[in-house]
């Protein structure tokens, strides 16, 4: 059995042994938020020419008062056959919600459906929109104690309060539909290339927050710029040498492409691509985990641990969702 890095108050932090005696890990959590062929492809043709295999979430509905811009779904038939060219190559597709929209549970339903008639399974992993009402344990809901309330005050009622998808009863409930047919959720993002170092013991189950099997952290990039300041080399260099696993959260739409890949991208993945990586998309990094940590219940200590360091990198450093 793999040791996970992280250790406890009482002792050291133990590397990981991954397979294939990689000396780390490394995939990227992409919200669909503004792809379509145009900047999506580039994107994809570039991780798959370096080797990595990551995690394409998309939209399966349009839905309605759907904003203009906002990306494509898999109602586009061109977008919807590259995205299947992309699971036959090995990439994973996630879901970012049904759709860019808020969905009741009828639609929420459909969605799922679709899903399941486009891909031949569930979606195991998850993100939600954060335009999206029927969000599951979003805004407020992320937080507990403290941590919330200071959330509330400082984001404003109607935001924190804004989002109702595990609420039984509400016309946009889901809660059981994603304890049922979804395995991993993305919540808390970090400014730490070392994912794992942040939440040692990633997926986590937490009990207060029951429709979730798992959660995991993920670490910020949220576009082009952020990205590439989080795998400078000398970070690269630092998550080799602690054998430590990131997973990127990003949107491939967010100005990586602009009539050409960006030339600091490129550079900085190209270089990544050359280390002694486990480079395997979300799932399978959340798989591995599991098996060799089990099935962790997060603590009390755990959780406050957890929110705090969020929120002090979402509200006072200015950091993403």
């Amino acid at each position: 059995m793999a040791v996970l890095p992280g250790g406890s108050a009482a002792g050291p932090m133990n590397r990981i042994e991954w397979p294939d005696k990689k000396r780390f890990a490394f995939t990227i959590f992409d919200d669909t938020d503004k792809t379509n062929l145009q900047n999506g492809l580039p994107f994809y043709d570039f991780l798959r020419d370096c080797g990595f295999r990551t995690t394409k979430s998309v939209w399966t509905v349009k839905g309605e008062n759907r904003l203009p811009g906002a990306g494509s779904t898999c109602e586009d038939k061109p977008y919807l056959d590259w995205v299947l060219q992309l699971r036959d190559q090995g990439f994973e597709i996630g879901l970012h919600n049904v759709s860019s929209a808020t969905s009741n549970r009828a639609q929420t339903e459909k969605g799922f459906e679709t899903f399941r008639a486009l891909f031949d399974r569930d979606p195991a992993t998850l993100s939600n929109h954060a335009a999206c009402g029927e969000s599951i344990y979003w805004g407020a809901e992320r937080l507990s104690g403290i941590n919330r309330m200071l959330y509330t005050a400082l984001m404003g009622k109607n935001h924190a309060e804004n989002f109702r998808g595990h609420i039984q009863g509400d016309p946009l409930f889901w809660g059981d539909i994603c304890r049922d047919r979804v395995t991993y959720v993305r919540n808390f993002v970090y400014n730490e290339i070392n994912t794992l170092k942040a939440c040692p013991f990633m997926p986590y189950h937490d009990p207060l927050r029951p429709c979730v099997k798992y959660w995991f952290p993920s670490t910020e990039g949220a576009d082009v710029d952020s990205f590439t300041r989080m795998i400078s080399e000398k970070n690269q260099d630092r998550l080799e040498a602690e054998g430590g696993a990131c997973i990127m959260y990003t949107h491939a739409g967010n100005r990586f492409w602009n009539n050409t890949l960006d030339a600091g991208f490129k550079r900085l993945m190209t270089r990544l691509s050359k280390k002694n990586g486990w480079f395997v998309p979300v799932a399978t990094l959340l798989d591995f985990l599991r098996e060799n940590q089990g099935h962790h219940v997060i603590s009390k200590g755990e959780r406050t641990r957890l929110e705090t360091k969020w929120l002090l990198h979402k509200i006072m450093l200015g950091g993403s969702t």
